[in-house]
């Protein structure tokens, strides 16, 4: 089982509010303030999720970690994490909206093999054109916008669907937009 470093977990409520039963997850409430206390604590770990720009990684962290395969972060941005460092190996996921991420520069980083590969499930267009890149490029996985359908979403949404229904013959409309 992969193990799970959560950087900057200052309330310590990280690991109670999501599923991390995949993962070995530790959560790390308090901030390292040395690259080599970093370094020490996340050397055993293949996957690290940190705050935005709380935690450096420059290239120095980045390269002192040998089992990290995959480094999540919150927010689109992260100034303290140097990409050029951990980007040919890196796999962009985007199962979001397609306006986060300026597609023609994936399409280029992709083709200059800066990245290894990207899963996307959301486009600019959709559906996406028949010519378009994401559909030829060896390293990308697409999906036609699926990403959401789960039992479990579908079935929060119809039961709120239901709950709205009673609402509103009851006189009392609920989620109103």
């Amino acid at each position: 089982m992969l193990r799970c470093a959560v950087l900057d977990d200052y309330q310590g409520v990280a690991l109670g509010l999501a599923d991390w039963s995949r993962v070995r997850a530790t959560s790390f409430r308090d901030h390292f303030t040395t690259q080599d206390d970093l370094v020490a604590a996340l050397h055993d770990h293949e996957i690290v999720v940190i705050m935005r720009e709380r935690t450096p990684f420059p290239a120095e962290v980045l390269d002192r970690l040998p089992n990290l395969r995959l480094l999540i972060t919150s927010g689109m941005r992260n100034a303290s994490v140097d990409l050029a460092a951990a980007r040919p190996t890196a796999y962009l996921v985007n199962t979001s909206r397609a306006a986060i991420v300026d597609q023609e520069a994936l399409v280029a980083a992709l083709r200059a093999g800066r990245i290894a590969g990207a899963g996307l499930d959301v486009f600019e267009m959709e559906p996406l054109p028949a010519g378009h890149a994401f559909r030829t490029l060896p390293n990308v996985l697409a999906t036609p916008h699926l990403g959401y359908v789960t039992e479990l979403n579908y079935a929060t949404y119809f039961r709120e669907a239901v709950e709205d229904i009673d609402a509103f013959l009851a006189g009392a409309p609920i989620r109103i937009l």
